[in-house]
């Protein structure tokens, strides 16, 4: 299957390829058809291993991931609709991860699936040492907080602006970006609940992603701790627009000062194509 995840209107958001028979298929095939797939992530179903309700696999086309969050509420969206449930728990690399769906009303039986919102790993993080050559690969002479680096099992790199126009105007030196190895620069700029997002990681082959929903939460993290957004409040973050894949996640920190109970991120996913894998 392929769907589009952080939005809901087709050819929009972020593409992700759904392969949900995957228990035969080898780890060096699903990162060669990562690879045929092109997409920023493809998801590989497998049957669970704990107390989850599936297993997945996560590869970009240059690498596997432990946690991915389009890949994550894209692939509990297929399963959601398959099994006519609106919980779905998965099994990532980084742990469990829930995903809750809202239904939309019907006619006579269950409606569409609405907006998902799942809970991710709580991210650690800390200085990043080499702030200045991100800094210099953006073209930006400086950040309005520190520039720090988060891990819920991708690592991402916060760079908050002053202005969203700033964003947008981005031109980064994306070879100094492959140079500083797998890490994702996330750029941000907004206030109060509406902020403007672009996520570039070439060293892990997305040299500009649609939509990143792993990293939609750390950032909302990131503001939290230091004062630009409430605990408990909801922003809606846009991102994609510079690829023509325009997207809308939703975040959400619980918690106070450097103590974080909960990460949540939600968005909509519509499925767009199906087909079969000939080799």
């Amino acid at each position: 299957m392929i769907l589009d995840v952080f939005t809901d209107t087709p050819l929009e958001g972020n593409a992700l390829a759904v392969f949900p028979k995957a228990a035969a298929i080898p780890s060096d095939r699903m990162q060669a058809i990562a690879r045929e797939m092109n997409l920023s992530e493809t998801v590989f179903i497998l049957p669970a291993e704990g107390e989850g309700d599936a297993r997945i696999r996560i590869f970009t086309p240059a690498a596997e991931l432990p946690f991915a969050g389009h890949p994550t509420l894209g692939a509990a969206h297929f399963l959601a609709e398959r099994d006519g449930r609106e919980r779905v728990v998965l099994e990532t690399g980084a742990g469990p991860v829930p995903v809750v769906f809202e239904r939309e009303a019907g006619g006579d039986g269950p409606g569409r699936l609405g907006r998902g919102r799942m809970r991710q790993p709580i991210p650690t993080w800390g200085p990043y040492d080499r702030a200045g050559d991100v800094l210099a690969a953006l073209g930006v002479a400086g950040a309005e907080l520190p520039v720090e680096l988060y891990v819920n099992g991708p690592r991402f790199v916060y760079v908050v602006l002053d202005d969203p126009a700033r964003v947008a105007a981005l031109r980064p030196d994306l070879n100094a970006l492959a140079a500083l190895g797998d890490v994702g620069v996330y750029c941000v700029a907004g206030s109060g609940t509406r902020w403007k997002a672009r996520l570039f990681a070439p060293a892990i082959g997305v040299t500009e992603d649609p939509a990143t929903g792993s990293a939609a939460g750390p950032a909302a993290v990131h503001l939290a701790r230091h004062g630009r957004i409430a605990y408990g409040e909801e922003i809606e973050i846009s991102q994609g627009a510079e690829v023509n894949r325009p997207s809308t996640l939703y975040a959400r920190v619980l918690g106070e000062g450097d103590r974080i109970d909960a990460v949540e991120v939600g968005g909509s996913a519509v499925p767009v194509a199906r087909g079969e894998l000939l080799v």
